[in-house]
């Protein structure tokens, strides 16, 4: 093969990643601003951010709880994100002793509390270990909320919040969802900082407008 086909091959599929990033509608915007609103209020009220997915998805999943355990655009306290797909031997014996199709739902059923947020990453949106665990979800009044493709599949209408991206190519799909990823752990990076800001603003007030216990 030439160099000048390598060359025409890249330039299409960024063509092909950007077209499907910059066909976002007015709606999916709004999701994707909710989702991070969303986020940001349960891990201030104390909530848990927990991740799952298979294959490509479930190395998203890592990666996106790593962001918001670790960092992202700054340094600041961690924020508590799980992702359901890396305990191998729990994931291996459920499989094995029950079903490949529990893999999450199992752990969701332990581990996920009121309030909590579990998204789950489908890029055909019909994946069943998927589709079980946010119902499971729902159960536990989390919020639930499901990432696929263009269709939907079944999970759109299992989750609470499902963010639908607008194609049906598999790895396409999976391009966006990490940068939607990056952008909500953007998104709630800023927001908690600047709640963080307006709190300690009102703490030194609050120092400043106290009066001085007066002496004996």
């Amino acid at each position: 093969m030439k160099s000048s086909y390598f060359i025409k091959r890249i330039e299409s599929e960024l063509e092909a990643s950007c077209r499907v990033k910059q066909s976002f509608s007015s709606t999916l915007k709004a999701q994707i601003a909710l989702l991070a609103e969303i986020v940001a209020s349960s891990l201030e009220s104390g909530g848990i951010v927990y991740w799952m997915g298979n294959g490509g998805s479930a190395a998203d999943a890592q990666h996106l709880a790593a962001e918001l355990v670790g960092k992202l655009g700054r340094r600041r306290p961690a924020l508590s994100s799980i992702a359901l797909t890396t305990n191998t031997s729990l994931l291996t014996a459920v499989a094995n002793d029950f079903s490949f199709d529990e893999i999450f739902s199992r752990q969701v059923g332990t581990l996920v509390r009121q309030g909590d947020v579990l998204i789950g990453l489908s890029t055909s949106g019909n994946s069943e270990n998927i589709i079980r665990a946010l119902k499971v979800g729902e159960q536990k009044k989390a919020c639930t909320v499901g990432w696929t493709g263009k269709t939907g599949g079944r999970l759109k209408n299992v989750a609470k919040l499902s963010l639908c991206i607008p194609s049906l190519n598999t790895q396409l799909i999976q391009e966006a969802h990490i940068t939607i990823g990056h952008i909500v752990c953007g998104l709630v990076e800023d927001h908690l900082e600047k709640q963080s800001s307006v709190n300690r603003g009102r703490k030194l007030k609050g120092l400043r407008t106290k009066k001085p216990l007066k002496g004996n």
